[in-house]
């Protein structure tokens, strides 16, 4: 329990970003923080690393990296993530308690997200048999879902390049319209496996499971808000109509074509 502690208080350190500005909570705060969580956890169980751990902390901390860097500078370069970034709805000033609610609300997800692997070193720290097949198994979805995302990050950067005013339906998004946040859950799928073998019990699966929960949710609630704002700007394209009827929003082979109406997915 000591070590949860440990780590939520680097996770708040880190989340503590949106304090300047209240989306970099869920953005920069989270990719960053997932990064140091890495190192933390690389530190605090450096007599329990194995290779497959090895390779678990070396992904999450290039996911992160990655991640928080892509997002700075998208929020830098592109003029509509800057409309996004400095909407007065966002910078209106918010009660401290809301503040304080949403940094540990970010803060306490972020290490439940990693708890698979804190768990899996600490217990190997402590003597408890661990299967490494597991943690291969994680890493290597792990690694798929970071290139998922890293491709169709760049893919999109590309065609928007290409037509700013389109929506993109090339490459990745031909399978799913939101193939970036595809990845994340198969990011945190592998992390989850990496858990299996492990000798968890059953608090440390709960804590596991809110984060995983959690993040799936947070992954379908953002492709709800851009489906709402996609309807806004080319609802009345048949082109767009046509590709939102034959490409599943999220998963694919899923045939959910539309999150729009699922209110309870609003965060």
């Amino acid at each position: 329990m000591v070590d949860l502690l440990i780590l939520l208080a680097v996770s708040l350190a880190v989340s503590a970003v949106g304090w300047k500005y209240f989306i970099y909570f869920f953005s920069l705060g989270y990719g960053y923080g997932v990064a140091a969580l890495a190192v933390t956890m690389g530190v605090m169980y450096h007599g329990s690393l194995s290779v497959p751990s090895i390779a678990l902390l070396v992904l999450l901390f290039v996911f992160g990296v990655r991640l928080g860097t892509y997002l700075f500078l998208r929020e830098r370069k592109a003029a509509a993530y800057r409309k996004i970034l400095y909407d007065p709805s966002l910078q209106q000033k918010k009660p401290v308690s809301v503040i304080i609610m949403v940094w540990l609300f970010c803060a306490v997800l972020y290490v439940a997200q990693v708890s698979p692997v804190a768990f899996r070193l600490s217990n190997a720290e402590r003597g408890t048999a661990v299967s490494e097949t597991w943690a291969w198994i994680g890493a290597a979805v792990v690694f798929c879902g970071i290139l998922l995302e890293a491709l169709s990050d760049a893919q999109k950067s590309t065609a928007k390049k290409r037509d700013p005013k389109r929506f993109v339906s090339t490459g990745l998004y031909r399978i799913v319209r939101c193939p970036n946040y595809l990845g994340e859950v198969v990011i945190w799928t592998g992390v989850v496996f990496s858990g299996i073998g492990a000798g968890l019990v059953w608090w440390q699966w709960l804590i596991v499971a809110i984060g995983y929960i959690g993040i799936v949710y947070v992954m379908f609630s953002g492709a709800r808000r851009l489906e709402l704002r996609q309807n806004e700007v080319y609802g009345n394209d048949p082109e767009y109509q046509a590709y939102v009827k034959k490409t599943p929003i999220l998963i694919p082979f899923l045939p959910i074509h539309s999150l729009a109406r699922y209110k309870w997915l609003q965060a």
